[in-house]
């Protein structure tokens, strides 16, 4: 798999096409380069720690992004097993941003529930850049309903820059869809784990996002709206996204510190996209100990802990002038 390169990460692929190179001629008996080849393996390990451990909120933001980032499929795929999709609102038609369905995880039985991006314009167009119409919603809903009647848990998978704000979806009432979702999830009688895997953009992470546990994977981001459309409020200019990024305090560390969420799930060095394998071992590990977690709760402990879990939320603070 060929991964793109983002900005603050060329000196980095600089390195590692330096190693490549040295390794190619090392094949050939072009020479003995193992003492340089140590010594760039050295420094490589050294920057990466150095820049990914300092990352600006816009940095985190481009990996969230990152065009090559596991989405809800390709961590199904290595999470679960017997996955069962299901498809169709019931009244208007199947959103393919939204994926849901049975599945089993170590034998456990739960329904998995994810937005969906694509890798390339074809699938993006076929999945609508991940942005659900209301009929997504209302799948999901429906699907939660189902795992409820079932007494299973449910897992949501969240990764979309924002429900679609086209004029079909307002036409069909995306808020409303929305916000049924969100009335309805706060009563669901079994366990509910929200986990934002890239991008979690406003309403539209929301509606899949009232959970008992919320958790976001190192690199991903939660806000009430994308850098962009906040440099297009407050400066008239999407030029500032990097100065909104970091004003909407939308990363997991920041997030964690002011009690928004509940943990956050490591990721391979350099991002989930960097090891798939080893980004799927590190969420299933988390909803299987958040499954156990919850397992042991009543379906009236399990709606009156995630009422709380929101209701509580009141942080705030004024700015000095």
């Amino acid at each position: 798999m060929s991964i793109a390169v983002l900005e603050f990460e060329k000196p980095l692929a600089e390195l590692e096409d330096h190693i490549d190179a040295l390794m190619r001629m090392d094949a050939i008996g072009s020479g003995d380069h193992s003492k340089e080849l140590r010594s760039l393996r050295r420094k490589l390990t050294a920057s990466k720690k150095a820049i990914y451990a300092k990352l600006t909120p816009w940095q985190r933001v481009q990996l969230a992004r990152h065009p090559y980032r596991p989405y809800s499929l390709d961590y199904i795929s290595r999470i679960c097993t017997d996955f069962l999709e299901f498809h169709g609102d019931r009244r208007f038609a199947d959103d393919p941003a939204i994926v849901g369905g049975f599945a089993r995880i170590d034998g456990i039985p739960v329904m998995m529930i994810g937005t969906q991006k694509g890798r390339n314009v074809k699938e993006n167009v076929f999945r609508n850049f991940g942005c659900p119409n209301p009929e997504g919603y209302r799948k999901a809903l429906r699907l939660m309903k189902v795992a409820e009647l079932a007494g299973l848990p449910i897992v949501t998978l969240i990764d979309t820059p924002g429900a679609y704000p086209g004029v079909g979806a307002e036409e069909r009432h995306i808020g409303e869809a929305i916000a049924v979702n969100l009335r309805e999830m706060f009563g669901l009688k079994v366990p509910v784990i929200s986990f934002v895997i890239g991008e979690g953009g406003s309403g539209g992470a929301l509606g899949l996002g009232v959970a008992n546990k919320v958790f976001l994977l190192e690199n991903s981001y939660y806000s009430i709206i994308t850098p962009e459309g906040c440099a297009a409020i407050l400066w008239k200019d999407r030029a500032y996204s990097e100065q909104a990024a970091a004003a909407l305090k939308l990363t997991a560390d920041e997030l964690l510190k002011l009690g928004l969420i509940d943990g956050v799930i490591q990721e391979p060095v350099g991002g989930a996209h960097h090891n798939y394998d080893k980004a799927a071992a590190y969420l299933k590990l988390e909803i299987l100990k958040q499954l156990e977690e919850l397992s042991g709760m009543s379906s009236d402990e399990l709606v009156e802990q995630r009422y709380h879990h929101f209701r509580d939320v009141k942080y705030f603070g004024e700015a000095k002038a």
